[in-house]
């Protein structure tokens, strides 16, 4: 992974074979970045995607592996119990077009991934809602 700094701006390149989650803790953690935005898209070849079934209100996840596209990674940056707290959502499609998404728990580069990360000058918590079943944003 490589990165360059513009302003409140990450520019950043996670190379093949790296995983996605553990390179975007690892910028945060080095620059003390506390809240922001990810944007990003790429390929990968092995992620891991959930969702929360908010009918049984359990959290289920699936695997992908093969060739995909990252059409689509989103997410912010925040704090839970003092600890960095990312939440990252992706979209995937494959060879035929078909598209995948959810919650991002993991993902393995496969070519590159390209990733804007536009830190907050802020420091927003989170606590988790009982009744939701969800770390939600505390204001």
């Amino acid at each position: 992974m490589k990165y360059l700094k513009s302003g409140n701006k990450y520019v950043v390149r996670i190379d093949k074979g790296e995983e996605v989650v553990y390179q975007i803790q690892k910028i945060c953690i080095d620059n003390n970045i506390t809240a922001g935005c990810i944007t990003g898209l790429g390929g990968t070849n092995r992620v891991v995607v959930g969702l929360l079934d908010t009918t049984h209100n359990e959290y289920v996840s699936k695997q992908f592996i093969g060739s995909f596209e990252i059409s689509s990674l989103m997410g912010n940056i925040s704090k839970m119990n003092n600890e960095m707290y990312l939440h990252i959502n992706i979209v995937i499609s494959d060879e035929n077009m078909n598209s995948f998404g959810g919650h991002l728990n993991q993902c393995y580069i496969s070519s590159t991934c390209e990733i804007i990360i536009d830190a907050i000058d802020l420091e927003i918590n989170r606590r988790y809602d009982q009744e939701i079943g969800l770390n939600l944003y505390e204001f």
